[in-house]
């Protein structure tokens, strides 16, 4: 039987940017056959060379039963000492096997199972931080300010450095604004 899948490229901008060299080697894949209205942009993270980019689509539909509790670990200042304690009581006989495998299993096996004893999952309710105060046309000022950032941070041009700084800030001021009066 073949399967015939439809996937492509949704990144069509520089997605590494170091020096005056710019690559587009990050990528994110879609079937653009079942998925014809998405939009796409970088997010400038400042911690690295590369940006992350979120990929929005549009119009699909999704379940409502979709839970909205999350697991996660709580830690604190006692459990990680806890933690530390029984894991330095521990045997660790699981270095005697010859095969590495089995070594790393064994290992992973029993540093699961007292992790697991202190910080077990929890369930929690997820609050959906849903910010009304942005509108429609500070969505579009948000992505028309990408495209411009985009287009200056490949440019030297230092005119236009400052112009998508300034226009940032201007945008800024109007979302605060937009809070403010909400």
């Amino acid at each position: 039987m073949l399967l015939s899948y439809t996937l492509y490229s949704a990144v069509h901008f520089a997605t590494g940017i170091h020096n005056n060299s710019n690559t587009a080697i990050d990528n994110i894949l879609i079937d653009k056959v079942k998925y014809e209205n998405y939009s796409i942009h970088p997010v400038v993270n400042k911690l690295s060379d590369h940006d992350a980019q979120i990929i929005t689509i549009n119009n699909i539909t999704v379940d409502k039963r979709i839970s909205r509790t999350q697991s996660i670990r709580k830690f604190n200042k006692f459990c990680i000492f806890q933690f530390a304690i029984n894991l330095s009581y521990e045997n660790w006989d699981v270095f005697i096997e010859e095969d590495v495998d089995t070594v790393y299993n064994n290992f992973l096996n029993t540093y699961l199972r007292i992790l697991n004893s202190i910080f077990p999952l929890q369930k929690i309710y997820s609050t959906h931080n849903n910010k009304p105060w942005i509108t429609t046309g500070i969505k579009t000022t948000c992505q028309h300010k990408r495209e411009f950032y985009l287009t200056s941070r490949a440019s030297n041009n230092s005119k236009l450095n400052a112009h998508c700084k300034f226009y940032c800030l201007i945008l800024s001021k109007v979302i605060k604004a937009s809070e403010q009066l909400y």
